[in-house]
């Protein structure tokens, strides 16, 4: 059985440790990051990611999922901590802590990672800056069986507290690359792949285009929307009618909206 540490001050150096990983200058400095909760934990074992450590409340609810958590982090060789919830509370940054949180070791972000022939879908994100809709496009490519999310330029850190909260653990399934806008077209460029772009500019109907696999469907900055440099270099432009009042969707929606239509046609051809 392995040993589990008990940790009982605020002060100990590794609740402030654990307290920095909220900070995305300490989780580059440590390459690591935290992530809550006993289902996003489980998901990220299904997925084959285990914790480096495991993080939990003294008078947590005894869980089978749980108990088999641990004794996979044990196993593997991962540490296993207790601290009071109050701790945990200023760990997470949370009143209400879930009763257990992982830390992670970052994963490679490099787009030379990526697969282009694992997915007939990718999902491409243009300086995204809210971490909530970063998530959620990862829940999005989770959903569709996209390969992954690729962002470009200056976007929210995925690995924030509130991106991997909101991907509902679909952090763990997605792949994950960021580069630069020029890096990234030189990259795709090399070999097969159609970029779209969500645009109102000389745009097609989305449910009218012709999508082509490997598809990269790129969303744009949720107030400025995409370049027009971006755009030009796209193979195709698409739009999607807006019947009501408001003049467009919110960024990580109509990713969604775009993907599901995507998948639809390439399923068709």
């Amino acid at each position: 059985m392995h040993e589990r540490r008990t940790i009982t001050g605020f002060s100990n150096p590794l609740v402030k440790l654990l307290r920095s990983l909220r900070d995305k200058k300490h989780r580059k400095r440590e390459g690591r990051f935290l992530a809550e909760g006993l289902r996003l934990l489980t998901d990220a074992r299904l997925s084959g990611t285990l914790p480096e450590m495991l993080v939990m409340a003294t008078n947590r609810q005894p869980h089978p999922l749980l108990e088999e958590l641990e004794c996979a982090v044990g196993d593997a060789g991962g540490d296993v901590v207790e601290m009071d919830e109050a701790i945990l509370a200023k760990v997470t940054g949370k009143k209400n802590p879930q009763a257990v949180a992982g830390v992670f070791a970052e994963f490679d972000t490099h787009l030379t990672s990526i697969d282009r022939t694992a997915a007939p879908i990718w999902l491409v994100a243009y300086e995204m800056r809210d971490p909530g809709n970063l998530g959620t496009m990862l829940r999005t490519g989770d959903a569709v069986g996209a390969g992954g999310l690729i962002l470009i330029d200056d976007c929210a850190d995925p690995f924030s507290v509130e991106a991997v909260r909101a991907s509902m653990g679909a952090v763990f399934t997605q792949k994950l690359a960021r580069a630069g806008w020029e890096e990234f077209l030189g990259w795709l460029r090399q070999g097969e792949g159609q970029l779209v772009a969500a645009s109102l500019r000389n745009a097609v109907d989305y449910r009218n285009a012709a999508y082509s696999a490997p598809c990269f469907l790129m969303v744009g900055n949720e107030s400025q929307g995409l370049p027009q440099a971006c755009e030009d270099a796209c193979d195709l432009r698409v739009t999607i009618p807006m019947l009501g009042r408001a003049d467009s969707l919110n960024a990580a929606i109509a990713g969604a909206v775009l993907a599901y239509e995507a998948l639809a046609k390439l399923r068709k051809n």
